[in-house]
């Protein structure tokens, strides 16, 4: 089973950038994308009248902002929203309930450069949380996304110049520790633990990405219960058409 999540910056750009040949190639079994900026009426009709996979998505009340979907020929027994409206109106979760486990599709919020939005964002992380714990009683869990945080200092190409930018402060990344903590395992890290330049988003600045001046934002978290089904998970740089590049994860 492949698992690829990506925040594509906009559905309706992306679909502009080759998205459809690069979803035809890639052929995931599950794609959950973040930032998709598009009530599902807006998703160009092409990705509407796809047969192979069942589309779920969660719009936000502002037009052209946030937003997440997923694309799956897993049949999905049921899908919910965080269900705290704060949250659902800005389209950031979608819950689905599939025959061996939960898959948590999140587009974390961004704390904004002032700061003014870190405190929405860490109740996000602690709701996000709270439900986990809730359904990890069920079944095992995977939760992919943007996470809008660099965990630590390997994560991200300038840590030093960094320690006062949302996605690193310290908060942010007590948070995550506490995430780990809990039991949630950092897929990517956990079997690339030394790995250095594995960045999943790049700034729009000229020459950014070319230099691979990064962070790595964007994960795949498991319970230890699915460790053994893993084959492997990956980040795919060389994917253009966002800011953000998918990453994957691949199930036995």
């Amino acid at each position: 089973m492949k698992l690829i999540s990506w925040n594509v910056n906009g559905i309706r750009s992306v679909y502009n950038k080759g998205f459809l040949e690069w979803f035809t190639k890639e052929s995931p079994d599950i794609l959950c994308l973040q930032e998709t900026k598009a009530n599902y009426e807006q998703f160009p009709l092409e990705i509407r009248e796809m047969k192979e996979h069942e589309i779920s998505h969660s719009s936000a009340e502002k037009k052209g902002y946030s937003g997440v979907a997923t694309f799956s020929r897993e049949k999905i027994l049921d899908t919910k929203n965080i269900e705290k409206h704060c949250f659902d109106s800005e389209g950031r979760v979608l819950i689905h309930e599939f025959q061996d486990f939960y898959l948590l599709n999140c587009y974390f919020p961004n704390g904004q450069r002032d700061h003014k939005r870190v405190p929405f964002k860490m109740e996000f992380c602690d709701d996000i949380l709270a439900k986990m714990n809730e359904l990890r009683k069920k079944k095992p869990i995977i939760i992919t996304g943007d996470f809008n945080t660099a965990h630590r200092e390997i994560d991200l190409a300038n840590p030093k110049t960094n320690q006062k930018t949302t996605g690193f402060l310290p908060n942010e990344r007590a948070w995550m520790d506490k995430f780990i903590g809990e039991g949630y395992i950092d897929i990517f890290r956990h079997l690339n633990p030394e790995k250095t330049g594995a960045y999943t988003w790049w700034s729009n600045m000229p020459g950014v990405r070319a230099r691979n001046v990064g962070w790595r934002i964007d994960y795949f978290f498991i319970t230890p219960e699915l460790l053994p089904r893993v084959k492997d998970a990956y980040i795919k740089p060389d994917v253009m058409g966002s800011d953000h590049c998918p990453i994957v994860l691949e199930l036995n």
